[in-house]
């Protein structure tokens, strides 16, 4: 029996949130609780788990695209075996995200220090954090400046000399 898997209800503040990263591919057998994947929002980072045993049969959206609550994501083959082709066709899948995934952590320097929200401000502009003054606790660059260095300026001097 096929089980859709759904992005989980989030927050009445939160609107959409990101697909982070995808921790398994299509035809790979996965566990009950096992995590899919990760989703990311303006203020956290969401793990995914998997409602049943079974094969994950399908894949909605990639990682990078943005969803909704109770949008349908996934949908595992309940029961299921994982099939005999999907290993022998995985070394040659798993190049290519991985090709991907060096461009995307190639964008801005030092987005991990970052959070989720600021993290996709310097992604969407590709804005090097690294270039920009912080104003945060201990120098520590928010989305706010993040978003005033992609308006054009910078972000304001964390205070005067």
């Amino acid at each position: 029996m096929s089980i859709e898997v759904k992005v989980p209800v989030l927050p009445e503040s939160v609107s959409d949130a990101l697909i982070a990263t995808w921790h398994k591919k299509a035809g790979e057998a996965v566990k009950r609780d096992e995590n899919l994947l990760d989703l990311e929002t303006d203020k956290v980072v969401l793990e995914v788990p998997a409602p049943v045993d079974g094969v994950l049969k399908e894949i909605k959206f990639e990682e990078g695209s943005t969803v909704t609550s109770n949008q349908v994501i996934a949908v595992i083959e309940e029961g299921a075996a994982a099939a005999a082709p999907a290993p022998a066709a995985a070394p040659a899948a798993a190049e290519a995200p991985k090709a991907e995934k060096a461009e995307a952590k190639e964008a801005p320097k030092g987005v991990d220090e970052l959070s989720p929200a600021g993290r996709r401000v310097a992604v969407e502009d590709n804005i090097d954090p690294s270039k920009v003054a912080g104003t945060g606790r201990d120098g520590r660059v928010t989305k706010e400046d993040l978003v005033n260095a992609g308006k054009g300026g910078s972000a304001p001097a964390a205070a005067p000399a």
